[in-house]
């Protein structure tokens, strides 16, 4: 990102430029991240390119590694009650919900359900409780989005006086907020879909780096049209992968290459996730 944020608009302008110049670069908003990533063909092909936004287009950028897009979901079902009541002269306000939060099966995202009955929360008050839901979701007990959860209100109170939207949309983020740590939440990390190209003499040691970062070999074929040349499939954690190429280029003299794209969520345990959790935490307290 630009360094100032009043050269954003140049900087647009020159990434342009500069896409247009390297079709081997690419360049992209991250939304779960809230990144703007550049892509290319390693460290030293990233560094050409930020350097040439400093010396042609006279832009200064901030530069990183990318963050992983971890997410958070639960594995337990629990029922919780919030209750938000505020009097202070005047109208108050009070809204009162019961919630069900219940694990969903891995990639069907959120559902929000209204099973309540006999009008205890007014129908206009319901789409300000499944806000408050959402609000909460964007930041887990973990400190990551959390995905795959399915929120069915099940029962609540209302008053004729002081119930507003605001005070609904307060209590079922309060619920959720004290629902959600109960419900046994987890750490989920990307995995990432690979496809690495090598000469065929070098396959063996292809498959020691795969493992040797927590990868999974699927499968290996001939590249077709190349002789003497093999592609090995493979699911790579996206935190493995992001130096990928420079071990991949190191391995192969140079001539190894991959694709990679987002495959599927998977949970984390132990240390691992400890220490992302540990890191994430500190790095929001730094900011």
């Amino acid at each position: 990102m630009a360094a100032d944020r009043a050269d954003e608009v140049k900087l647009s302008g020159a990434m342009k430029k500069l896409l247009e110049e390297d079709r081997s670069l690419t360049f992209g908003h991250n939304d779960d991240t809230n990144e703007w990533v550049l892509g290319g063909r390693g460290k030293m092909h990233l560094r050409v390119a930020a350097d040439r936004l400093g010396g042609k287009y006279a832009l200064t950028v901030t530069t990183g590694v990318p963050k992983v897009p971890y997410k958070e979901a639960i594995k337990k079902t629990v029922t919780q009650h919030a209750r938000f009541k505020r009097q202070s002269g005047g109208h108050g306000q009070f809204g009162d919900v019961e919630l069900n939060i219940k694990p969903r099966q891995r990639g069907l995202g959120f559902e929000f359900e209204n099973a309540s009955v006999g009008g205890v929360v007014p129908k206009s008050f319901i789409p300000a409780v499944e806000a408050g839901v959402k609000e909460f979701l964007q930041k887990g007990p973990l400190g990551f989005p959390v995905v795959d959860v399915h929120v069915i209100l099940t029962d609540g109170q209302h008053h004729a006086v002081d119930s507003s939207e605001i005070a609904f949309k307060t209590a079922g983020r309060m619920a959720m907020a004290e629902g959600v740590p109960k419900c046994s939440p987890i750490l989920l990390e990307p995995i990432l879909h690979v496809d690495i190209t090598v000469p065929s003499a070098l396959t063996a040691k292809i498959n020691g780096l795969i493992s040797g970062r927590r990868g999974h070999i699927l499968g290996f074929d001939a590249r077709e049209g190349w002789s003497g040349w093999d592609v090995v499939t493979a699911q790579i954690p996206e935190t493995e992968a992001q130096d990928l190429i420079i071990e991949l280029r190191s391995l192969t003299s140079g001539v190894g290459t991959f694709t990679s794209k987002f495959d599927h969520l998977q949970e984390l345990t132990g240390r691992l996730a400890d220490d992302v959790v540990a890191a994430h935490t500190q790095a929001v307290a730094e900011a």
